[in-house]
C-alpha cells in the first residue's frame, strides 16, 4: 500500500501542475478576449465592445461621447481625429478630410467623384494612371488614398477600443451600407488590413440594425412571421429594409428565432448631408447680400468661411427640427465681419422639397423587392439622425398610411449594438444565444461563357450563356458550384452583374463597372490526357459569397471517374494489415465510402442526375453553409430569361442543404454500377461488384479583375507601412507631450508647495532657496529649449527635480501619516493586552492556550511597548528638518508582528474541541483535575486543513460568499452548544464572551 501511495503522489503533482498552466493560460488569454464593433456612418461613427464582464457596451472617444466624428486632419507632422479634427476643419479646411467614404470603390470617372469635388472645392483631387483611383492631395509631400484615410479612421477606432476595454483588440465586425457592392466593399477590407483589424464580418447596416432590435425583442418573437419596416435616413444616404421576423427550426439548436431580410430599397444621395449643404448655400447667399455694395469677395470662395457656415447650418437643422425659427450667427465669418439672420422652417422645406419628396422612393423600391404590400407591414421604425426632422417624418407617415411611426429603437446606436453582438457570436471567445440571421443579395451575379454548338451538319456557331449564381434577393453566405460539361480545352468565363434594372439610370452610373472578373482556366486540356481511359465528369468552380457579402472563386477542378473491379487476391499484405488496424481504431470506411473515392472538398458538393450523357448541360450547384431553417430551404434561382440562351439538354440544380446528399451518394452510385450484377453467393465472397473511382485534377486560374483592381501586394505593404509610421509617430508625440506637461506641472506645482506651512515646518530657508533656484532654472530651460527636448530629455530633467525634493517630500508625508499608523498601533496594542488578559483568567480545566504562547504574546507586546515609547522619544530630539527616526514602514511592522501572534491563538480557539469529562457516582461530569497540564488541553487542538499562524483576522462566514467577512469572537455563538453539554449540578466555567 505504500508503494502505491508513492506511484500516486507524483501524478497528483502532475495533474495539478497541468491545471495551474491551464489556468495560467486563460488567465494570459482573458487579456485578449474583447471583440469590437465600427458602425462607420457618413458623419460620425459609434464603437462598441464586448469583453468579459462587459456585455455590449457603446465606447467612449477621448471626450468621454458616445459617438465620434469621422473626420481626419492630416498636417506635414500630426494627425488629428474626431472632435479634434472637427475643430481643424476651420481653421485648415484643406488638410481635414471628411465624407471620404463617398470615394471608397470610385474611379475616376464615376459621377460621386465629380459630386465630391463640387461639394468640397477645396480638396485637391489626383488621379492613381494604375487603378483609375483618386487620391487626395494635401501638400507636395502628402498624398493618401480614401483607403489609406479610411484606414487611419479604423485604427484610431481600434485604439479608442483598447483603451475602453484595458486590453488589446484585433477582432472586428464593421458595417457597411447594403448598396456597396463589390469594389466597395474590397476597399474597405483593404482599408481594415492597412489598419491591422481582422475582420470577422463586414455586415450590412441595415441587417445590424435589425439584428440589434431583434436581439433585445427575443421574447416578442414567436413562430407568427412579423414583418418590419426599417427606415434609416442618415447623413449621406437612406435605405428601407423589410425585416421578417420568426422562430424557426434549426438542425444544431432546435427552435431560435430568425431574422430574413425580405426587402431593400435605398438612396445614395439623400440625407441628412444634403440638406445642410442646401442651408449652407442659403446661409452664404443671405451673408453676400448683407455685403453687397461694399466691392467684398463672394464668401463661396473662402474656404474656412464656408467651413464656418457649413458647420452653422449643421446645428441649424437640428434647432429647426424642435423650432419654427432660429437665428443663426457667426463671429467673425469672414474679414472680421459678423453674420446673423433669421431661418425658419418653412424656409427649410422649400428649399429641400425636392429631397422630400424622394422620401417615399426607398419604401417603394422595398415593397417590389420583398414582393410584399404595405398591408403585410406590421410597424415602420425609424432609425438615423435625419429621420428627425419634421417633414421627413410628415412624408413619411403618410407614404406608409400607418398611424404612427415606430421611434422604440436607438436611431444612433442600433447598428454598433447589433454588430458588436455578431461579433461576439463570430468569435470562439463568447458564447451567445443563437439569433439566426439571413441577409439579402442586393444585386444578382451570374456567370456568362460562349461555346461553339453544331446548329446542322458541318455548320458551327457561337453560342452566349448564362447562369445565375447568386440571385436578387437570395440568401447568404452561401456556396455554389458550377460545372462546364462540354469543354476538353482551356477556356474562359466571365462573373457579371445580373440584371440592375431596378437602379435607375443615375445608380447605374454610380455603380461603375457591371463586369467583375474574367476567369482563365489553364491546364484542362492536360487534365484530359492525364486520364485518357477517364470518364469526365466535367469542369467544376466553386464560388463563394462570404458573410460579407464578397464573392470568391476558391477553385476549379476537372473530375474524371472510371469503374474499376477489386478482388481480394490483388490486395497486398500491407493493404490487408492497414484496413485492420484503420477497423480496430475506428478508421475504416464503409462500402459506401470507398466507392465515393473523392478528395474532401469534394464533399463541399451535390451531384444529382447529371441529365442526359449523350447531351450534357452545364449544371448550377448550391451549398448553404449559413444556419437555415430545416423546413425552409432556399430555391433554385430562375435564370434569367435571355431568349434561347440555355440550351436544351442544359438544366440548373440547387442544393438546399450543405448535408443533404451525402447520405444519398452512396446509393446513386450503387445504382450507377453495371447492370445485371447480381448480389454474389455466400460462396463467392471473392467477387466484389465494380466501383467508382473518382480522380480529381486542380485547374490553374488567372483572374482578370474589370470593376476596380486591387490593390498590389506591394502598394498594400507600402500602405501599411505609411500608417504604422504615422501611428508610431503620434504615439511619440503623445509621449513627449507628456513628459513636458509632466514636468511643467511638477515644476509649478513644487514651487507653490515650497510656500505652504507643512513644508516650510520641515525644511530650512537654504533648502527651499535651493529648491526654488533649480526649479526656476528649470522653468527657463522648458521655456527656451523645451520646444526642441526630446522625450528623453524631459523625463532626465523630470528625474534631477525629483530627486533634489525627494527628502522634502518624504519628511512631509511621514508627518502626515503619524497620527493614522500611531492610533492603530495604540488600539492593537490595547486589545492584545486584553486579550492576553483575559486568556490568563480562564480557569485551568478549560485552558486552551500553553503557557509558552501566552508567555509568546506577552513578549512581543511589550517589546512593542518599548520600541514605540524608545522611538518617539528619540524623535522628540530630532529637529523636524532631519530625517526621522519614527516611520511608518517600521510602525506597520511592528504591527503585522503583534497581529501574528494575536491571529493564531484566535484561530486555535476557534477551532479548539472541548475535552470530555468523566462522570462521578451522581451522573455528573466531574472537572478536570487541577494538575492538568496545559500542553495536555493543547493536544485536543486540532488545527484546520493549511492553517498557520498568518490567517487573517477576518475568517469568511460558513456558507457566504467569498467576499463576505466577520470578525471572530471568542467563545460567541458557535462555543455555546458546547457550554449547553456541561451537566447543570457543576458550577458552570466562565465563558470565553464574558472575558
Amino acid at each position: 500500500m505504500a508503494v502505491k501511495v508513492r506511484r500516486q503522489r507524483p501524478r497528483r503533482r502532475v495533474c495539478w501542475a497541468l491545471v495551474a498552466v491551464l489556468l495560467a493560460d486563460l488567465l494570459a488569454l482573458s487579456d485578449t478576449l474583447a471583440v469590437m464593433s465600427v458602425d462607420l456612418g457618413s458623419e460620425s461613427m459609434k464603437v462598441a465592445i464586448v469583453k468579459p464582464g462587459v456585455p455590449m457596451e457603446i465606447v467612449l472617444n477621448k471626450e468621454s461621447r458616445r459617438k465620434t466624428p469621422v473626420i481626419v486632419t492630416l498636417k506635414e507632422n500630426e494627425r488629428f481625429f474626431g472632435d479634434s479634427a472637427a475643430s481643424m476643419a476651420i481653421k485648415n479646411p484643406k488638410a481635414t478630410l471628411r465624407y471620404f467614404q463617398h470615394l471608397l470603390g470610385k474611379q475616376a470617372d464615376n459621377p460621386h467623384v465629380a459630386l465630391y469635388q463640387a461639394r468640397f472645392p477645396e480638396h485637391e483631387l489626383t488621379f492613381d494612371p494604375q487603378r483609375q483611383t483618386v487620391h487626395f492631395q494635401i501638400s507636395s509631400q502628402l498624398q493618401f488614398s480614401p483607403e489609406e484615410v479610411l484606414g487611419m479612421v479604423l485604427n484610431y477606432s481600434r485604439s479608442l477600443a483598447e483603451d475602453f476595454a484595458e486590453q488589446p483588440i484585433k477582432d472586428a465586425v464593421i458595417t457597411v451600407p447594403v448598396f456597396f457592392n463589390q469594389a466597395e466593399r474590397r476597399a474597405v477590407l483593404q482599408a481594415a488590413r492597412m489598419a491591422g483589424l481582422k475582420v470577422l464580418q463586414l455586415i450590412n447596416d441595415n441587417t445590424a440594425t435589425a439584428l440589434s432590435y431583434g436581439v433585445f425583442r427575443r421574447k416578442d418573437i414567436n413562430t407568427t412571421a412579423q414583418n418590419i419596416m426599417f427606415y434609416d435616413m442618415g447623413s449621406g444616404s437612406t435605405v428601407c429594409t423589410i425585416v421578417t421576423y420568426q422562430m424557426v427550426k434549426t438542425k444544431e439548436a432546435g427552435m431560435q428565432p430568425q431574422l430574413q431580410i425580405r426587402g431593400v430599397g435605398f438612396d445614395r444621395t439623400l440625407g441628412g448631408l444634403e440638406m445642410e449643404l442646401r442651408l449652407r448655400e442659403r446661409l452664404a447667399g443671405l451673408f453676400n447680400e448683407q455685403r453687397k455694395g461694399q466691392r467684398a469677395k463672394d464668401v463661396r470662395e473662402n474656404p474656412r468661411a464656408m467651413a464656418k457656415l457649413l458647420r452653422e447650418a449643421n446645428r441649424l437643422k437640428t434647432v429647426l427640427s424642435a423650432n419654427a425659427d432660429h437665428m443663426a450667427q457667426i463671429e467673425g465669418l469672414m474679414d472680421d465681419v459678423d453674420f446673423k439672420a433669421k431661418v425658419t422652417r418653412v424656409e427649410f422645406e422649400e428649399l429641400c422639397a425636392d429631397l422630400f419628396e424622394r422620401v417615399p422612393g426607398p419604401v417603394q423600391q422595398a415593397l417590389q423587392s420583398a414582393e410584399m404590400s404595405l398591408d403585410e407591414i406590421e410597424q415602420v421604425i425609424l432609425v438615423g439622425g435625419a429621420t428627425r426632422v419634421p417633414k421627413v417624418q410628415e412624408v413619411l407617415l403618410k407614404a406608409v398610411g400607418k398611424e404612427e411611426l415606430g421611434k422604440n429603437i436607438n436611431a444612433d446606436e442600433a447598428a454598433a449594438m447589433g454588430a458588436v453582438y455578431q461579433a461576439a457570436a463570430l468569435s470562439k471567445a463568447f458564447k451567445v444565444k443563437p439569433f439566426v440571421v439571413r441577409d439579402a443579395v442586393v444585386y444578382p451575379i451570374l456567370v456568362e461563357f460562349t461555346r461553339e454548338v453544331e446548329e446542322e451538319p458541318g455548320i458551327h456557331s457561337l453560342k452566349h450563356n448564362k447562369r445565375v449564381l447568386f440571385s436578387r434577393m437570395g440568401p447568404y453566405p452561401q456556396r455554389k458550384v458550377i460545372t462546364f460539361n462540354r469543354y476538353s480545352h482551356d477556356f474562359n468565363f466571365h462573373i457579371n452583374y445580373g440584371d440592375l434594372g431596378f437602379l435607375g439610370p443615375e445608380d447605374l452610373r454610380v455603380f461603375g463597372s457591371q463586369n467583375l472578373t474574367t476567369v482563365k482556366l489553364k491546364g484542362v486540356g492536360d487534365s484530359f490526357k492525364k486520364y485518357p481511359d477517364y470518364e469526365s465528369k466535367g469542369i467544376k468552380a466553386h464560388f463563394n459569397l462570404d458573410e460579407s457579402g464578397v464573392l470568391s472563386l476558391d477553385r476549379v477542378e476537372s473530375v474524371f471517374e472510371t469503374l474499376v473491379e477489386d478482388s481480394p487476391e490483388e490486395e497486398s499484405t500491407l493493404t490487408k494489415l492497414g484496413n485492420t488496424i484503420s477497423s480496430l481504431f475506428g478508421g475504416g470506411t464503409t462500402p459506401d465510402a470507398k466507392e465515393n473515392g473523392t478528395d474532401t472538398v469534394q464533399e463541399e458538393e451535390e451531384s444529382p442526375a447529371e441529365g442526359n450523357k449523350d447531351e450534357p448541360g452545364e449544371q448550377v450547384e448550391l451549398k448553404e453553409e449559413a444556419e437555415a431553417p430545416v423546413e425552409d430551404g432556399s430555391q433554385p434561382p430562375p435564370p434569367e430569361p435571355k431568349g434561347d440562351a440555355t440550351p436544351e439538354g442544359e438544366k440548373a440544380t440547387e442544393k438546399e442543404n450543405g448535408d443533404k446528399s451525402e447520405a444519398q451518394k452512396p446509393s446513386e452510385k450503387a445504382e450507377a454500377g453495371p447492370e445485371g450484377v447480381a448480389p454474389a453467393p455466400e460462396g463467392e465472397k471473392k467477387q466484389k461488384p465494380a466501383r467508382k473511382r473518382r480522380m480529381v485534377e486542380e485547374i490553374g486560374v488567372e483572374l482578370v479583375v474589370l470593376d476596380l483592381p486591387d490593390l498590389p501586394e506591394d502598394k498594400l505593404a507600402q500602405s501599411v507601412q505609411k500608417l504604422q509610421d504615422l501611428t508610431l509617430r503620434d504615439l511619440e508625440k503623445q509621449e513627449r507631450e507628456k513628459a513636458a506637461n509632466s514636468l511643467e506641472a511638477f515644476i509649478f506645482e513644487t514651487q507653490d508647495k515650497l510656500y505652504q506651512p507643512e513644508y516650510q515646518e520641515v525644511s530650512t530657508e537654504e533648502q527651499r532657496e535651493e529648491i526654488s533656484g533649480k526649479l526656476s532654472a528649470a522653468s527657463t530651460w522648458l521655456e527656451d529649449e523645451g520646444v526642441g527636448a526630446t522625450t528623453v530629455m524631459l523625463k532626465e530633467k523630470l528625474a534631477e527635480l525629483r530627486k533634489l525634493c525627494q527628502g522634502l517630500f518624504f519628511r512631509v508625508e511621514e508627518r502626515k501619516k503619524w497620527p493614522e499608523r500611531l492610533s492603530a498601533l495604540d488600539n492593537l496594542l490595547n486589545h492584545s493586552s486584553m486579550f492576553l488578559k483575559g486568556a490568563r483568567l480562564i480557569p485551568e480545566m478549560d485552558q486552551i492556550f500553553t503557557e509558552v504562547e501566552m508567555t509568546t504574546l506577552e513578549k512581543v507586546i511589550n517589546e512593542t511597548w518599548a520600541w514605540k515609547n524608545a522611538t518617539l522619544a528619540e524623535q522628540a530630539k530630532l529637529p523636524a528638518t532631519e530625517k526621522p527616526v519614527l516611520l511608518s514602514k517600521d510602525i506597520e511592522a511592528k504591527m503585522m508582528a503583534l497581529d501574528r501572534e494575536v491571529q493564531y491563538l484566535l484561530n486555535k480557539a476557534k477551532f479548539t474541541k472541548p475535552r470530555p469529562r468523566p462522570k462521578d457516582k451522581n451522573g455528573t461530569r466531574a472537572e478536570p483535575p487541577l494538575n492538568a497540564s496545559a500542553s495536555d488541553q493543547g493536544e485536543k487542538v486540532i488545527p484546520p486543513a493549511g492553517e498557520n499562524r498568518e490567517t487573517n483576522l477576518f475568517l469568511p462566514k460558513a456558507g457566504s460568499e467569498p467576499g463576505d467577512t466577520e470578525p471572530l469572537e471568542l467563545g460567541g455563538p458557535e462555543a455555546e452548544p458546547e457550554q449547553k453539554e456541561q451537566s447543570t449540578g457543576q458550577k458552570q466555567p466562565l465563558k470565553n464572551d464574558e472575558l
